[in-house]
């Protein structure tokens, strides 16, 4: 509140009376920050738009009217168009097999691997984590002549365990140098506690640690089911038939048959991001959670 000096008879000082409060100042980095958020929304969320009006239009529409006029006639159709054509149920099931077996196993493989380094004190712990960090490093494409190689004398050329393999030695490299420093983070003296109270080291790992690892787990969650079901380079090099085909694959092969039916193609694309996007706001809500518990102490 703003207080005015009122003049008063002589011998007496001045009266302090309320006013009105003083007027605030525009927030203006606040309305920078909205409208850059806007328009980094805009940005993202116009080619999505483009996509799903394309999915609804005829062949018609799509030569006929503008990019972003409404279908004449809604084309509800080319769901069921994409899903027949692009053989959706198939290549959808093999993807999501494969990424249901490939993150959680990889997860669990790369945490007690990341808590035996971090956690356990054992000569050239260093060496070995620099060797995992380099692991990270290596370009898919580098590996794909000796894989295909590796996969054909294995008798595991087109087949979901010859990719399963594959995925996880890729990915679990990155995951542990990532999960690492999380464990190392841990305080030494609920480890220590825990021991004086008696429990093993699988227990300390599986009951104290591994809990306090939710978020780094939930972010790389996301981000190696996104991966796994994107995944292109090793599933065209490994995979030779259309029955064992994963997604980024269906995606190519209708795209090379059926690249003028645009309202099919953009109907398949969309189908196959849903489980992403399912995936992606399940582990959000534990992702942010723990993010704000960690960065508040009391």
């Amino acid at each position: 509140m703003r207080t005015v000096a009122v003049p008063t008879p002589q011998g007496t000082g001045p009266v302090a009376v309320l006013g009105a409060p003083p007027r605030r100042r525009p927030d203006y980095v606040g309305w920078g920050l909205w409208v850059a958020l806007a328009l980094s929304a805009a940005f993202w969320a116009l080619p999505f738009v483009f996509m799903a009006l394309t999915s609804v239009k005829s062949r018609a529409d799509i030569t006929q009217s503008t990019t972003w006029a409404l279908p004449q006639e809604w084309q509800w159709g080319n769901f069921a168009a994409a899903v027949e054509t692009g053989n959706l149920w198939v290549t959808g099931t093999n993807s999501l097999l494969i990424s249901v077996v490939k993150v959680p196993l990889g997860l669990l493989l790369a945490a007690a691997a990341a808590f035996a380094l971090a956690r356990l004190r054992f000569r050239w712990h260093k060496v070995v984590l620099c060797l995992f960090a380099a692991g990270s490093m290596v370009p898919i494409q580098v590996g794909l002549g000796p894989l295909f190689n590796t996969m054909l004398s294995l008798d595991l050329l087109n087949s979901r365990a010859g990719l399963l393999l594959p995925y996880l030695a890729f990915g679990i490299p990155y995951q542990i140098f990532m999960l690492y420093g999380f464990f190392r983070a841990i305080p030494d003296e609920l480890e220590e506690s825990a021991r004086v109270d008696g429990a093993s080291t699988f227990r300390i790992f599986w009951q104290i640690c591994l809990p306090l690892a939710k978020p780094a787990l939930a972010a790389l969650f996301i981000l190696d089911f996104v991966a796994t079901w994107n995944e292109y380079a090793i599933a065209t090099t490994l995979l030779t038939s259309q029955g064992n085909w994963t997604i980024p694959l269906a995606v190519q092969g209708f795209s090379t048959q059926h690249g003028t039916d645009y309202g099919p193609l953009n109907a398949f694309i969309i189908m196959s991001a849903v489980p992403v996007l399912i995936v992606y706001l399940l582990f959000q809500r534990y992702f942010v959670q723990g993010a704000f518990a960690g960065a508040v102490k009391g």
